[in-house]
C-alpha cells in the first residue's frame, strides 16, 4: 500500500497542468485521431529528453482514480476534488460531451462507445489536452484524474510530464458491478446521476457480502430520468472484460513505482466513504468535513 503525505490544499501555480497540457498537445498535435498505426512515439517516452519542470513545493495533490467502468471512480474522485480544491477530470464525461456536441469527432465516438469499445489513445488525449488549456486559463491547480491512464503509453506520457502523487485503484466484485451499470439513470434536465439497483450480495466461498443501497433521484427528477445507450447488459461485460484485460500492465507500472492504492470497495457510499478516507490517512477532522 503506498504511503500518502498530505499536501496542503492551496497552491500559487497552475504549472503541473500547464505542463501537461502544452507537452500532451506538443507530442500530438499532428497526429491524425484515427490512426494508431502511424503514430509515432514521442521521443520523450524513449530518450527521457524532456526537461521536467521542477515542483513547487506547495501544490495541489496530483492523483489517478482508476477502476472497472461503473465502479464508482467518478462519485469518489468528485467528493475529493471538491474536499481538497482541485478540479476533477474526468475522461469519461469528456468523451460524453463531445458525444452530445456537435464538434468532428462525434459520430465517430457513437460508434465507438455504443459497441463497447474503447476510444483511442489520440482521441482521449486531444479530448484532454483541450480539457486541461481551458482548465489552466482559470488558473486550476493540481488535478484529479479518473479514466486516465488506462493503457501503459499513457502511462509513460503522463510520467513523462508531471509526478503523481498516488494512484488509487478501486476494485468490486463483477456481479455488483454489473448490477451498477445497468441501474444508473440520468437526469436530462440537471444531469444528476442516480442509481435503482439495490444490490445484496451474500458472502460465500471466502469472499465478503456486499449491500448497495438505491442512489434515488428527487422527485422533480424522477419523470426525467434516462438510461445511458451504452448500459445494457452485452457491452456493459464487453467492457469489463476489455478493461481487466488492459488493466493489469497499468496497474503493474504503478505498482513498481509504490504509488498504487488498491482498495476493495466494501458498499455503498456510507460503508465505503470513511473506510476510503482512512486508507487515505486523511484524520478525523478532515473527515468530518469532507463528509458534509
Amino acid at each position: 500500500m503506498a504511503v500518502l503525505l498530505r499536501i496542503p490544499k492551496t497552491s500559487t501555480t497552475s504549472s503541473s497542468i500547464k505542463s501537461l497540457s502544452s507537452c500532451i498537445s506538443r507530442s500530438f498535435s499532428s497526429t491524425a485521431l484515427n490512426s494508431e498505426t502511424d503514430l509515432k512515439v514521442p521521443s520523450f517516452l524513449s530518450h527521457n529528453s524532456l526537461p521536467l519542470r521542477q515542483e513547487p513545493k506547495d501544490r495541489n495533490v496530483q492523483w489517478v482514480f482508476l477502476g472497472c467502468p461503473g465502479v464508482g471512480k467518478g462519485t469518489y474522485a468528485s467528493r475529493l476534488s471538491n474536499f481538497l480544491g482541485v478540479p476533477h477530470i474526468a475522461t469519461g464525461d469528456l468523451v460524453r460531451e463531445e458525444l452530445n456536441s456537435s464538434g468532428p469527432l462525434a459520430s465517430q465516438l457513437k460508434e465507438i462507445v455504443n459497441r463497447g469499445k474503447l476510444v483511442s489513445d489520440e482521441i482521449i488525449i486531444s479530448l484532454l489536452s483541450k480539457r486541461l488549456e481551458a482548465g489552466e486559463s482559470k488558473g486550476e491547480s493540481g488535478f484529479i484524474l479518473d479514466g486516465f491512464p488506462r493503457t501503459i503509453r499513457q502511462a509513460e506520457i503522463l510520467e513523462g510530464v508531471t509526478d503523481v502523487d498516488l494512484v488509487v485503484n478501486l476494485k468490486l466484485q463483477e456481479e455488483a458491478l454489473l448490477a451498477k451499470c445497468l441501474g444508473r439513470r440520468i437526469c436530462s434536465q440537471c444531469g444528476g446521476n442516480y442509481n435503482v439497483a439495490c444490490i445484496d450480495i451474500k458472502g460465500e466461498n471466502g469472499k465478503p457480502g456486499i449491500y448497495m443501497a438505491p442512489l434515488p433521484a428527487p422527485a422533480q427528477c424522477v419523470p426525467n430520468l434516462i438510461q445511458r445507450a451504452d448500459d445494457t447488459e452485452e457491452v456493459v461485460k464487453e467492457r469489463l472484460r476489455i478493461y481487466n484485460e488492459m488493466s493489469q500492465p497499468v496497474e503493474e507500472f504503478y505498482r513498481s513505482r509504490g504509488k498504487l492504492l488498491e482498495f476493495d470497495l466494501p458498499g455503498g457510499i456510507p460503508e465505503s466513504w470513511p473506510k476510503l478516507l482512512e486508507a487515505l490517512n486523511l484524520d478525523h477532522e478532515d473527515k468530518c468535513s469532507a463528509a458534509a
